[in-house]
């Protein structure tokens, strides 16, 4: 039986464009960890805290879903990894317990913004750095006309950044967006050109709207890794496999198929065999 997927968190049956963002956003935090004590809070089902574990000394997986985390326990055995129960608003750990914070679509799920970021501070070591995201509101509810029947209170800019900067001394931004695109790459350094277009147009075109945030923040000066690609092509050939084997299993595809047959048998009895 197929799983249904609720929409609330991300779990690894899940193959989409989501599931690349969300995917792209731990590439970076893996940036971050090596030898590292990590908490990733509000880890969901856990594949994020595993992929960190593949370099970290130690991490951490907290969510507030009891049924989740002994899922976690169960999917995801390494040595350096474990999880455990617990909110972003009363993080189970003592001060100045992690090297490192990840925080990935969490702060729009609550309110309590401001408690969530004194938790996690107090759980930081000194000089230690959070990775966190959020939807941009404007690009993500405003514009598109879209309510998240899972957020609470989703941020602007402006609101994020003004929230981070009373915590920390340096944040620095990443602008999230996802694409069906083509790369053309050489060993010059830089920020790559954007193009847009169709057959009817082609034009050069500055960074769009972000549909998310990432944000890198810490008390000491961060060095950022450049701009970066995450490419899916296996995660989107899975996605397309599965969606045919889905459309191939219908009611409605097996019920077509057996009133079309009995034409396609006749089509190839008759069919005139080539010279």
């Amino acid at each position: 039986m197929a799983k249904e997927w609720t929409g609330e968190r991300l779990e690894t049956f899940v193959l989409h464009d989501i599931t690349v963002e969300h995917l792209h956003r731990y590439a970076l935090a893996k940036e971050f960890v090596a030898g590292k004590t990590v908490l990733d809070i509000a880890c969901g089902e856990g594949y994020g805290s595993q992929l960190l574990a593949e370099t970290a000394l130690l991490v951490q997986g907290v969510d507030i879903d009891e049924s989740v985390i002994a899922k976690a326990k169960n999917k995801y055995t390494r040595k350096n990894l474990s999880f455990v129960a617990g909110s972003v608003e009363k993080i189970p750990f003592e001060a100045a317990t992690f090297d490192v914070v990840v925080s990935f679509e969490t702060l729009e799920h609550i309110s309590a913004h401001d408690t969530m970021l004194t938790e996690i501070k107090r759980v930081l070591k000194h000089g230690g750095i959070l990775l966190i995201s959020t939807p941009d509101k404007k690009s993500y509810s405003d514009m598109a006309g879209y309510s998240n029947p899972f957020h609470k209170k989703e941020l602007s800019e402006q609101e994020f950044r003004s929230l981070l900067k009373k915590y920390f001394r340096y944040e620095e931004f990443y602008r999230q967006n996802i694409y069906t695109a083509s790369i053309l790459s050489n060993n010059n350094p830089g920020i790559p050109t954007i193009y847009d277009g169709d057959f009817n147009s082609i034009r050069k075109i500055t960074q769009p709207d972000p549909l998310y945030f990432v944000a890198l923040c810490s008390d000491e000066e961060l060095i950022l890794p450049s701009t970066s690609f995450f490419i899916a092509n296996g995660t989107m050939e899975k996605a397309l496999n599965q969606k045919e084997k889905e459309i191939r299993n219908s009611l409605t595809y097996r019920l077509g198929n057996g009133i079309l047959y009995p034409a396609k048998l006749l089509r190839r009895l008759f069919r005139k065999p080539a010279n």
